[in-house]
């Protein structure tokens, strides 16, 4: 009778390691980047809720976002890149885009494309 072998190689084991440290290690890159998209996503949505209702004019919303930037101060984006436009039922729209790059290994950077919008009712 034959016996056959089960389990895993070592190769085999430092071959996964090495790939999850590879998915990890761009994770930890990646977080700043995303908690700072947080931070511009809560301050947008967190301005929506305040004006709700008030039929603001785009400089009252402006200010209000500078005020929050204050706070949370956002590394990338800043109040004139956020475009205020008034819509088709009365509303405002607040939207914002842009592209953060974080260096990963050597020159392979990672980039990330964020867009956002907001309506105010």
């Amino acid at each position: 009778m034959q016996k056959h072998q089960q389990g895993m190689t070592f190769i085999g084991l430092l071959c996964i390691l090495a790939l999850a440290g590879v998915v990890v290690y761009a994770g930890v890159r990646l977080a700043p980047v995303y908690l700072n998209y947080m931070k511009i996503a809560r301050t947008m949505e967190s301005v929506a809720s305040e004006v709700k209702g008030d039929n603001p004019d785009p400089q009252a919303i402006r200010s209000l976002i500078d005020r929050h930037f204050n706070i949370e101060d956002p590394s990338i984006v800043t109040v004139k890149d956020i475009e205020i436009t008034k819509d088709e039922g009365g509303g405002v729209e607040m939207h914002v885009t842009y592209d953060d790059t974080v260096p990963y290994v050597a020159n392979v950077s990672l980039s990330v494309h964020f867009d956002k919008i907001v309506k105010v009712r």
